[in-house]
């Protein structure tokens, strides 16, 4: 495995752009001081230093964020504007974003240690088409649709719901916000958007795009903040829907406090993901995939395939391969343009994938590659690590790591290998491996997960993403992604009225 020093960077935020709003909030339209003196500092996962320094929402921020998106929903022209005026705006927001994408790829692998090799592909390329689909979408979407029936006639209108909140994870921190942004401000809803703590410098940069692009003072808030902060914000009397993506755990409460004032809630949340080789599968160009599908961002993704579900005679050529793969994978500066595997992002984060590494060893899997530290002298990396010789009720089988390290479990026949990927809390994503089309989508049809990409094609992002049982609640993308930033209302009308609608959508 190849490795690479981590960089002497001087630390601190000098070298950074917007370093002057970093003690300010985004508010009502304009860059606001917080009320009181709170930080959050930004920790390179690299250097193990402090590169920056921004300002923590405290309540009273927050109340202030609300309101602004609260009036700016009940009384600003954003709500009620025609779709179109909409779409004129987003356009130039896309335009702008599209020009900062390099700067945001680097700011983010700044932050949290992406690789700079992918940053531009799922860091701002996924974020870009993303809004892209949304764009495209909106012109199909029926927001106002006519009903007919014996008992009556209706203009049924998606109304949208209102003040969202927006709770922002670190590991593809635009992709996700693109997901909750687009759908919310094409809609008409107001929003305020909650960064992680441990990457909130790219909203900074977005909340300005926002405000050149057009939107109206309010719509758009944005606040860093930490865990209280985030609950209060959620749990606020005047937000209408929370939008989450996170740890199921985080999920669970947020859907249990949300719930006392039945309030709207999509929950995107963690995964186990499995691809199933089938014995006919192509295995030079299905272990290749896996180089992104199942290690892209250094292993912080939730949709990655970490459960490898291999038949029994071909445990061992599948392990050469991988192992051979992961050696092609250097580790190590994550601004080096040749590393594809970085840091993880905290230092609390590295321990927790190295206590689920000991607990693999301690239940009796075996390490075929990795599982210690890189010899790097400064920052929070592990080897991306393949174990063998998993049981499927393992912790590594069964919890999701969140780091570099696959699991290969060996099946007997096709109903042991289902059996085997539904064995799992979660159902977000899954992959069939094969060169027999028709024979993977059968056996796609019977993975419980919400995305199933068969021989490493993707859904794209005209099409839903969600997950089965723990995994989360709702969708995001494709048409589906709309629903839940609307309120359908239908409204009785004369037969005859009814008739003179035109353009609308009949059912």
């Amino acid at each position: 495995m190849t490795t690479q020093a981590a960089p002497d960077v001087t630390a601190g935020a000098s070298n950074l752009p917007w370093t002057g709003r970093f003690d300010q909030l985004f508010i009502n339209g304009e860059w606001v001081d917080p009320v009181g003196d709170q930080r959050i500092d930004v920790i390179s996962p690299v250097t193990e230093r402090v590169v920056a320094s921004v300002a923590e929402a405290g309540r009273e921020d927050v109340d202030r964020a609300v309101a602004a998106a609260r009036a700016a929903f009940d009384r600003g022209p954003w709500a009620t504007a025609s779709l179109e005026h909409r779409l004129e705006v987003m356009h130039r927001f896309r335009a702008l974003y599209a020009d900062s994408a390099d700067t945001l790829s680097a700011l983010i692998t700044h932050e949290m240690g992406c690789p700079i090799s992918m940053s531009p592909v799922i860091q701002t390329g996924t974020p870009l088409a993303i809004l892209d689909a949304y764009l495209e979408l909106a012109l199909e979407y029926p927001f106002r649709t006519i009903r007919r029936s014996a008992k009556g006639g209706a203009l049924v209108t998606k109304e949208p719901i209102g003040v969202v909140a927006a709770v922002v994870p670190w590991n593809v921190p635009q992709s996700v916000l693109m997901m909750k942004l687009a759908p919310a401000l094409l809609t008409g809803c107001s929003i305020v958007i909650k960064p992680s703590p441990e990457t909130p410098l790219d909203a900074y940069l977005v909340s300005e795009l926002l405000q050149e692009a057009g939107i109206p003072p309010g719509v758009v808030n944005m606040l860093p903040a930490g865990r209280e902060g985030s609950e209060y914000l959620a749990t606020h009397p005047d937000v209408d829907k929370v939008a989450f993506t996170g740890s199921t755990a985080v999920g669970r409460h947020l859907a249990s406090v949300c719930g006392q004032d039945l309030k709207r809630l999509t929950l995107e949340l963690g995964g186990k993901s499995a691809a199933i080789f089938l014995d006919d599968a192509d295995l030079d160009s299905a272990v290749e995939s896996l180089r992104y599908l199942s290690l892209r961002n250094s292993g912080q993704v939730c949709s990655l395939k970490t459960r490898l579900v291999v038949p029994q005679g071909l445990k061992d050529e599948v392990l050469d391969r991988l192992t051979a793969l992961i050696e092609s994978m250097p580790v190590g500066d994550p601004t080096h343009p040749v590393t594809q595997i970085g840091p993880m992002v905290t230092q609390r984060h590295r321990g927790v994938v190295e206590g689920y590494i000991a607990s693999g060893r301690e239940q009796g899997a075996t390490v075929v590659a990795g599982g210690g530290r890189p010899d790097i002298d400064r920052g929070w990396f592990v080897e991306p690590t393949i174990f063998a010789d998993v049981d499927p009720d393992m912790r590594i089988a069964q919890e999701e790591i969140f780091g570099p390290v696959l699991a290969v479990l060996t099946y007997r026949d096709e109903d042991e290998a289902l059996a085997i990927a539904n064995n799992s809390d979660y159902g977000l994503n899954g992959a069939v491996f094969t060169t027999d089309i028709d024979r993977g989508l059968a056996i796609a049809s019977r993975i419980r997960t919400g995305t199933v990409e068969l021989n490493g094609n993707p859904s794209g992002f005209h099409a839903p993403i969600g997950g089965f049982k723990q995994s989360g609640l709702g969708r995001e993308a494709g048409l589906e992604g709309f629903d839940s930033y609307v309120e359908p209302r239908a409204i009785g009308l004369p037969a005859d009225y009814l008739s003179t609608l035109t353009g609308e959508t009949t059912k």
